[in-house]
């Protein structure tokens, strides 16, 4: 497989969606992911009441893991991510929950203090198989722009 074709500002369009493929979150995932990170007893055992549940920063983490490897968001060097806003988990992920990543373009402008840069602007819904939103975010990214 060839890597993703390097995406300018300019190769991005208001509007645009994206849907990745999805990846498989396993007990064993959500244990050991909690006993490094988040050592919650919801999140280290099935026993714990209403069961074994992924941390929100493991669902994030993920997340971030779909947005990098999906090929749509490809970067030239440069690009940094500005923020995270509006963070949120409505929905618990269990164990042999298939998640994927719906990514929708909400802005783009030219930056003013960095003119060789745009902000892409997106908001980002992490579903299950179901089609149930497990986290949503919006985010914003300065990016290098192809020309000025």
């Amino acid at each position: 497989m060839s890597a993703p074709r390097t995406k300018y500002f300019e190769d991005f369009a208001h509007g645009e969606a994206f849907e990745t493929p999805p990846v498989q979150v396993t007990a064993d995932d959500i244990i050991r992911f909690a006993a490094a990170f988040d050592p919650q007893p919801m999140h280290l055992s099935a026993t714990a009441p209403g069961g074994l549940i992924a941390s929100g920063w493991h669902t994030a983490s993920l997340t971030m893991r779909l947005f990098v490897t999906s090929g749509w968001y490809a970067p030239p060097q440069g690009a940094l991510g500005m923020g995270v806003q509006d963070l949120t988990w409505p929905r618990p992920v269990h164990p042999g929950a298939l998640l994927r990543l719906r990514i929708e373009v909400t802005g783009l402008r030219i930056s003013r203090s960095k003119p060789g840069f745009g902000i892409l602007s997106m908001r980002m819904v992490t579903l299950t198989q179901d089609g149930d939103a497990v986290q949503t975010m919006t985010t914003s990214v300065l990016i290098p722009r192809r020309s000025l």
